[in-house]
């Protein structure tokens, strides 16, 4: 799973948003690592919505503009838990822990 993929999903969990939502939260929630361009962010929810693993909630009209708002599957929250497992078990492969020099052979 890409990082943007990673991230638009992350910010969906806890609501619906609109895009300018999901691009603010995920900058929010990669503490400004990840910034969204509006290319990258309706490239990434044509393909989730593809995929079902978001579904459009909505429009609202705000100031004469349309906002269409994106809710999170259940499939799109199992797969975001997962890849937040799969990516917890590979930081711990390298995170130092008793052991690693004996399991190493203590070659550094």
């Amino acid at each position: 799973m890409s990082e943007a993929t990673y991230y638009v999903l992350a910010s969906l969990l806890d609501e619906r948003l609109h895009g300018y939502g999901i691009v603010k939260k995920a900058a929010l929630l990669s503490s400004g690592a990840v910034t969204l361009t509006t290319g990258t962010l309706y490239g990434a929810l044509d393909r989730l919505v593809g995929q079902g693993l978001v579904e459009a909630d909505g429009e609202e009209e705000v100031e004469g503009r349309l906002r269409r708002y994106y809710r999170i599957s259940d499939a799109g929250a199992e797969a975001v838990r997962g890849e937040a497992t799969r990516m917890r078990r590979a930081a711990r492969a390298v995170e130092p822990h008793p052991g690693r020099a004996a399991i190493q052979g203590g070659a550094r």
